[in-house]
């Protein structure tokens, strides 16, 4: 058993693998931060603090960045992986060679891009199906738990003592972490809120008001509710943190990436120049394609990812993508 004194890893020095290294190792652990950029590396070891995401935040003494991978894993069991999901299998297929019965969680949210499989079975296909896992999820922006505000998240994994580790490392008067015993409906949520965020921000961004708003929310609570259901997840994990709590969170607030990315296609109708202007992984973007096949082959129907997917795959512009919702037979609400 790893304890809160035994030192651990993070992958990814973006906003949110800093603001949960900061978090640890403000919590106790011995952290080592490795990232695939040297550049950004060494301004980070230089300055002691992440100045374009996080700044204001002087790592503790504890937080160590390490630029050579091998050495950032050596005599270390438990990894947070903490990269957009596209990059998730190759940083497991790095850190294979240097590590030994590793315990991995991570902060990831979405699917993988070629095999449309979720997070844990890519850990499984890399490493091993005896692999100790954990998935950290909820409404949390990096910002403001760098900035020690109240946040509460779920966890979910395979193994319980792992889990129970985890909490000890995480867990502190403004980071309350809830176990949660649904992995898949746990990841399943993180991936699809995105998509629903870029929605909402879509509808934001044509200025279709409030009551737009608030039916794109519970609409993309039922789509997800339907994928969901049809991929073995709880109903139950749909209220909770992972579930409504980070999907109002992402679609609602504009430290949301979806929402702005949304937002910013609205005006422009241009996805490059909008993922240009967000300046970071916009995950909704990557994982609607994913979420529209995996609707498609079990043959349930999401009208909101349908046309999400024809706003960012077939070129359709927002404008006839609301009215195409819009005009929508009527049916009961629990269709």
């Amino acid at each position: 058993m790893a304890h809160i004194d035994s030192p651990m890893t993070v992958i990814g020095a973006g906003a949110w693998g800093t603001a949960l290294a900061l978090l640890l190792a403000r919590n106790g652990s011995t952290i080592r931060l490795w990232g695939n950029d040297p550049a950004q590396l060494a301004d980070l070891q230089s300055h002691r603090e992440n100045r374009r995401y996080l700044p204001g935040h002087t790592f503790p003494e504890n937080l160590h960045i390490v630029p050579d991978l091998k050495e950032s894993l050596s005599d270390v069991r438990d990894i947070l992986i903490v990269v957009p999901s596209h990059a998730f299998r190759g940083v497991l297929e790095k850190i294979k060679p240097h590590v030994q019965s590793p315990r991995i969680a991570w902060g990831t949210k979405g699917l993988d891009p070629t095999t449309r499989q979720l997070l844990h079975q890519v850990v499984f296909d890399v490493l091993s199906e005896e692999t100790p896992i954990a998935a950290l999820s909820g409404p949390s922006f990096a910002a403001e738990v760098a900035d020690e505000k109240p946040t509460a998240v779920s966890l979910a994994g395979n193994d319980l003592s792992f889990i129970e580790d985890l909490i000890e490392r995480f867990h502190n008067k403004h980071f309350r972490v809830y176990q949660n015993a649904d992995l898949i409906g746990l990841q399943l949520c993180g991936t699809l809120k995105n998509i629903m965020a870029i929605a909402v921000g879509v509808a934001d961004g044509l200025d279709l008001g409030a009551n737009a708003r608030s039916a794109i929310i519970t609409r993309g609570l039922v789509e997800m509710g339907r994928l969901c259901d049809v991929m073995g997840a709880q109903s139950s994990t749909l209220l909770s943190l992972a579930g409504v709590g980070d999907l109002v969170l992402t679609c609602t607030d504009d430290q949301s990436r979806n929402r702005r990315f949304g937002m910013a296609i609205a005006k422009t109708s241009d996805l490059k120049a909008a993922e240009k202007e967000i300046g970071q992984a916009v995950e909704g973007l990557k994982n609607t394609k994913q979420v529209y096949t995996l609707a498609k082959s079990h043959g349930i129907e999401m009208p909101i990812t349908e046309q999400i997917y024809a706003i960012l795959h077939k070129g359709e512009k927002p404008e006839s993508v609301v009215s195409k919702l819009l005009s929508r037979a009527p049916k009961w609400e629990d269709e």
